[in-house]
């Protein structure tokens, strides 16, 4: 099994150039808004988009550059923008440990510093001067748009079914990671099949990736994870665990597991554990982590269709890496 000290040791050299780039390369007019990106984008993240988009160029036979590494960072400044736009529609506490920026700075300037991200990503993928790669940013923005308004359409939505669930984390999730890899395709010349199983590839572990992340909310740990646990039940948001429980609990039971997500605010920590209790009950959490299980299946085999080679091989401990990550 891999461990993540193999993960970091094998990308490290990676995450060092795409921070520099990261630090090198952002500018604003207005400090503030330098301000509150920084805080943001420097608090931690695991720059898994961009790292993507840099191994998928790789994969298909091409080198990178500096140019290369520039146009990867566009994807941690929309990534980094749906986290801000996110926290404020959630009332997020905290974010990797630390308070929220809204909490620091207000809904409306944070709101306005997500935008700046937004647009600074879109101005790089301009100056890259590719079309294909200006099409795959507009409609990967336009998708995650839509995700963030169904995400808030579907809070309380205790009717919401699996299918409707993988379409909010199609376009939250895994529409931008499948778009860096289908990027790095582009960015290495290729079309045809090689861009096509990229993007199913980043498809196949942006759910298995979100579908973890829904996991943790509810078997995580505070310390690793950076965020407060539950957060999304005491929310109202209905994820998988939750979903797959419902679909089997008995009567009593599924009245009980739609009484304590509606409570939302009032959840206590006692409903909390009673809720897990009764999920687990259902084998709502290892039926989740068999879902996740299975898109991890089928990104691998969208890797396998590349020839062997030591980028294909790290790509998959990536892959595999995302079913036992704590954070």
């Amino acid at each position: 099994m891999v461990t993540k000290q193999e993960i970091l040791a094998l990308i490290g050299p990676e995450l060092q150039k795409i921070e520099a780039v990261l630090k090198n390369n952002f500018q604003s007019y207005v400090p503030f808004i330098n301000q509150v990106s920084q805080y943001i984008l420097f608090a931690g993240g695991k720059r898994l988009r961009p790292l993507l988009m840099i191994l998928s160029t790789r994969l298909c036979g091409s080198k990178t550059t500096e140019q290369s590494y520039r146009l990867s960072v566009l994807f941690e400044y929309l990534h980094a923008a749906t986290l801000l736009h996110d926290d404020v529609v959630d009332e997020a506490r905290f974010r990797r440990g630390r308070q929220a920026a809204h909490h620091l700075w207000g809904n409306q300037a944070v709101i306005l510093v997500g935008d700046f991200l937004y647009s600074r990503a879109i101005r790089i993928a301009v100056e890259e001067g590719n079309m294909d790669i200006l099409d795959v940013i507009s409609r990967t923005t336009t998708l995650m748009s839509e995700g963030e308004v169904l995400q808030l359409l579907n809070l309380d939505n205790v009717e919401l079914t699996e299918e409707d669930y993988y379409e909010v984390i199609y376009r939250k999730t895994a529409v931008l990671i499948s778009a860096a890899c289908e990027v790095g395709a582009i960015h290495a010349n290729r079309d045809g099949w090689q861009r096509e199983s990229l993007k199913q590839y980043g498809k196949f572990l942006g759910y298995a990736f979100q579908i973890t992340d829904d996991l943790l909310d509810y078997t995580g740990v505070k310390a690793e994870t950076g965020k407060d646990i539950g957060n999304d039940f005491k929310e109202g948001k209905v994820t998988l665990p939750f979903i797959l429980a419902l679909e089997e609990a008995q009567p009593e039971d599924r009245q009980k597991l739609l009484f304590l997500i509606k409570k939302k605010g009032a959840v206590s920590k006692a409903d909390f554990d009673e809720a897990c209790k009764l999920i687990e009950k259902y084998d709502g959490f290892s039926r989740t982590r068999e879902k996740a299980a299975l898109f991890i299946k089928k990104a691998l085999e969208e890797l396998g269709k590349f020839e062997p080679s030591p980028t294909r091989e790290l790509l998959e401990k990536l892959t595999h890496f995302v079913l036992i990550r704590k954070n």
